[in-house]
């Protein structure tokens, strides 16, 4: 039975939208790094819930992969792969095994999910609210 579930977490991986923390232990990088790369890289916008939480997308993780590459396999400097993103050179200088995939998955962003988010983000409020008054 527990084989059966990590198969699932393992296709679900591929395209689910991922917290922060998730992003960060994949790629062992401590949670600052990342925001730290928002504020450097316009291309990286994960989606923030109403809690202001960040759900990342499949094409960020692929990013937030190459970008780790780049400067911390290759010795670029956040201006060297601003300037490769900027001029659409950053597939032609990192390897295909780097990200796992092909090409980036395109994941349209939905109302929805940022509404379920904002449900949850309510709900675990409430949640701990009650916790509270018992």
């Amino acid at each position: 039975m527990e084989h059966d579930r990590d198969q699932d977490e393992d296709k679900k991986a591929a395209r689910a939208f991922r917290t922060i923390s998730e992003v960060s232990e994949e790629l062992n990088l401590p949670t600052h790094v990342l925001r730290f790369w928002e504020t450097k890289f316009d291309e990286l916008s994960p989606v923030k819930s109403g809690g202001n939480r960040r759900y990342y997308r499949p094409e960020d993780v692929a990013l937030l992969k190459k970008i780790d590459y780049l400067l911390h396999k290759q010795g670029y400097k956040i201006q060297g792969v601003q300037k490769l993103l900027k001029e659409g050179g950053l597939n032609d200088v990192v390897p295909q095994e780097v990200t796992g995939v092909a090409k980036t998955v395109a994941v349209p962003e939905s109302d929805n999910l940022v509404k379920i988010n904002k449900m949850i983000d309510d709900l675990e409020e409430a949640g701990a609210l009650l916790k509270r008054l018992l």
